[in-house]
């Protein structure tokens, strides 16, 4: 089982409401993240790439919103504020933390590629 976690198992580790770390190696972590009500995150030191398992709802990070559902991934840059709102109660996240504490620090960059400047 050193190889990977099924969601299966995921589930079974992490409460609901909450979150668990159920992988990690080095600066990665992977958590399972299944809130309720609320969403009561406050801003990270790594950066942060979320996929959605289950849920839908509205996805706040720094200024932006944005609509969510299943299989949807997103970030949120280290120190950013960020939360989720609006949200199904059935949200379930997978949560990839990675990187330098205080993130990487890139000039830009790519989303269906298009590159945006940082």
């Amino acid at each position: 089982m050193t190889s990977g976690v099924s969601l299966k198992e995921a589930r079974a580790y992490a409460p609901v409401p909450g979150f668990a770390e159920v992988f990690g190696r080095g600066s990665l972590r992977v958590e399972l993240y299944r809130p309720r009500g609320h969403d009561p995150q406050t801003p990270h030191t790594q950066d942060e790439l979320y996929v959605v398992v289950n849920g839908s709802g509205i996805y706040l990070c720094a200024d932006e919103r944005r609509a969510f559902g299943p299989g949807d991934v997103l970030f949120a840059p280290a120190g950013a504020e960020h939360r989720f709102e609006a949200f199904s109660d059935d949200l379930e996240l997978w949560v990839v933390f990675y990187g330098p504490e205080g993130g990487e620090r890139p000039a830009r960059r790519t989303v269906l590629g298009q590159e945006v400047p940082e």
